[in-house]
């Protein structure tokens, strides 16, 4: 006999049933603190909320379908909670093997909706999500390079972090300098510093060309992103960093 097929309606009221009886106002006002934009938390550890949606895909997993995965996902993280969120991504992540195009396509209309509001979300979900898709059909690196130019934050930090997972260990480094490079326009002090955990990444399997990169573009890069980017270097390379890349004043220019 097939197991009983929950609809995600109801999965999604027992996520935030569950996550409402384990809610802590302390640690929720703590991991306000950690945002500038309005997020709200019920105070769960990463750890418990991550044992909630492991739990729940493990008891669902039987009897659905990856387009179960996507529509609870869609019920749970237009919720203003980030542990409902986040439930809902962990839970979604666990069908990656049967993702497709069409599901970093999904991904990029959740960002532009703002599904994903801050930089927590945005990191939890696009670099397993979307790396694991670039890896799987390596032409979306160039179609997810194209949200560098979206006029919402959270696809253009989706369009860099897509890179983390794969930069840490060596892939696809041509794609990320690509993307890395398109970003060095923001003043938007949350995509820079993505940028520069990339960069980071990208550095531990190749840090002669990390280094290369960063005295090639010099002054163009972000100061933000920069000293992201050179966390792992020794103190003193760093101090030389970031005086090589240094922006010189034109003669007579105010300082």
């Amino acid at each position: 006999m097939s197991p009983t097929k929950p609809k995600p309606e109801e999965i999604a009221a027992e996520i935030v049933a569950r996550l409402e009886k384990g809610a802590d106002a302390v640690r929720a006002a703590g991991a306000r603190r950690y945002f500038r934009e309005q997020v709200e938390f019920y105070g769960l550890t990463t750890a418990d909320m991550r044992a909630l949606a492991q739990d729940i895909a493990g008891r669902v997993r039987p009897a659905w379908s990856l387009d179960d995965a996507l529509a609870l996902a869609e019920i749970l993280l237009p919720k203003k909670t980030y542990e409902a969120k986040a439930a809902a991504i962990v839970l979604l992540l666990t069908y990656k093997r049967d993702f497709t195009a069409a599901v970093a396509r999904r991904i990029k209309a959740w960002l532009a909706k703002d599904y994903c509001d801050n930089w927590a979300a945005v990191d939890i979900l696009c670099p397993e999500a979307l790396g694991w898709l670039i890896e799987k059909q390596p032409t979306l690196a160039d179609e997810i390079y194209g949200w560098t130019g979206h006029r919402n934050r959270w696809v253009r930090r989706g369009s860099i972090v897509a890179f983390v997972t794969l930069a840490r260990h060596g892939k696809f480094l041509d794609q990320a300098y690509r993307t890395a490079e398109a970003m060095f326009g923001t003043e938007d002090d949350l995509l820079q510093k993505a940028t520069g955990w990339m960069l980071r990444e990208a550095g531990k399997k190749d840090m002669h060309r990390l280094r290369s990169f960063l005295l090639r573009h010099g002054p163009a890069i972000p100061r933000t992103t920069l000293r992201y980017a050179i966390e792992r270097f020794p103190v003193e390379e760093r101090r030389k960093l970031l005086l090589a890349t240094k922006s010189k004043a034109k003669p007579g220019a105010k300082r």
